[in-house]
């Protein structure tokens, strides 16, 4: 499993290694937080020569290579290390955001001890950011079941022989095609979302996420009943799942006299919640005026 966290809104990438059951996270992100280089490969190759030359052999048995999504949105090969490694990395790099950023690996790893002993814990963390960031709760909880479905249909297809990230990509871009006439990247493209980051589900409103949900759990459901094996096998069933909603779209496009698919994003949501906040804040400092 592959995600990533927040450090003071610095992006830090890491991947979960079941057999291991710690998180493993990428060094050139750690390396970038600390320094602000501009290059924190370079800085990274730099600082695994000189701990070497002073004699930091066990450095590279602490270094684990893993592929993780880079900006390009290709899994490459990246340098990793678990939070025991990072804590002897760090102590090689003189930052002030040193003991902060450690006081903050401890916690986020401990976090996800705590999911995997209590799973509901997940699911409460992932709907407080959506409310945080001024989604309403009407959206979030659609957007957590959709997640719960895209779940089980990459679980299914991983049964079923599917292994690669880009036959992943491909069998997802059929099912959107067939529901909503678009691929993932002329969606996001269609709703203005230029930034390789923007999650493009993250900008759905609730009837897109209604549709992403039914194109997804009727692929599914066709898989199994079908039995389909292997890439080509579950491409057909792809095909056939994103048909079933765009069907379902159709018609209801038909009888209500309205599109779907709405250039509508969220990207401006944050901005809109703080006004809200101060908003509120002013009125309740004019109502205190008045007493």
């Amino acid at each position: 499993m592959s995600d990533l966290v927040l450090f003071e809104s610095k992006k830090v990438r890491r991947v979960w290694i079941e057999e291991k059951q710690r998180w493993f996270f990428s060094v050139i992100d750690v390396c970038e937080i600390l320094t602000g280089t501009d290059n924190p490969r370079r800085y990274w190759s730099d600082l695994k020569r000189k701990l070497k030359e002073e004699g930091a052999g066990e450095l590279y048995e602490i270094i684990v290579q893993l592929k993780i999504k880079a900006e390009d949105g290709k899994m490459r090969q990246t340098d990793c290390a678990d939070a025991e490694g990072l804590f002897r990395i760090i102590q090689s790099i003189p930052s002030p955001k040193a003991e902060p950023f450690k006081r903050w690996l401890a916690r986020v790893g401990y976090e996800r001890l705590e999911e995997i002993e209590n799973p509901e814990l997940s699911t409460k963390r992932m709907r407080e950011i959506y409310k945080q960031k001024g989604y309403s709760d009407e959206w979030i909880e659609k957007r957590v079941r959709g997640i719960a479905v895209r779940d089980e249909l990459t679980e299914e297809w991983k049964k079923r022989g599917v292994k690669e990230q880009k036959e992943y990509s491909i069998l997802t871009a059929e099912i959107s095609k067939a529901t909503f006439g678009m691929t993932p990247s002329e969606y996001k493209d269609y709703k203005g979302l230029d930034k390789r980051s923007d999650n493009l589900r993250d900008h759905m409103t609730d009837l897109e996420l209604i549709f992403t949900m039914l194109g997804e759990a009727s692929t599914t459901e066709i898989a199994r009943k079908k039995d389909a094996l292997g890439f080509l096998g579950n491409k057909m069933a792809a095909c056939a799942g994103g048909t079933v909603a765009g069907n379902a779209r159709h018609e209801l496009e038909t009888k209500s006299g309205t599109r779907v698919s709405t250039t509508e994003n969220y990207k401006e949501l944050p901005e809109k919640t703080m006004r809200k906040i101060k908003g509120k804040k002013q009125a309740s400092l004019k109502d205190g005026s008045r007493e």
